[in-house]
């Protein structure tokens, strides 16, 4: 009978590569961006970053499949920008980066309430004719 671990050690050693990929990758620079200097103001860019992998392998099923077949590994990286850090005059401000889709949302809300009141008034006018 074969060593459940002997199988398992393919698929450990590639999960091991794959996260000392995803580790050299995982720096400062990633989540905060070059800075970038103009008329005395220093803006560094802030991002969020989100790393996740996983990976999975299993004995074979079949009659000369050997262990380790049927490996599988995956990665994958979001980076989201969120705002930005403000240097001006010796002091440090977070200015973070609004999403639009709230505001959009509000003003569509306005506008179907808007539409849907003045319906009664539109069809009162038509039956009036």
């Amino acid at each position: 009978m074969e060593n459940p671990s002997a199988a398992a050690t393919p698929a450990l050693s590639l999960l091991e590569r794959l996260g000392q990929q995803l580790s050299t990758s995982a720096t400062a620079q990633t989540v905060y961006g070059t800075p970038v200097e103009r008329d005395g103001i220093t803006v560094i860019p802030v991002a969020r970053a989100r790393y996740a992998f996983g990976g999975g392998g299993g004995g074979g099923t079949k009659e000369g499949e050997g262990a380790g077949s049927g490996l599988g590994a995956g990665a994958g990286v979001s980076l989201t920008p969120v705002g930005y850090i403000e240097l001006r005059e010796g002091r440090s401000r977070f200015r973070p980066i609004r999403s639009s889709v709230v505001p959009l949302v509000a003003v569509s809300g306005v506008v179907a309430w808007l539409l849907l009141r003045s319906v009664p008034r539109l069809l009162g006018k038509r039956k009036n004719r």
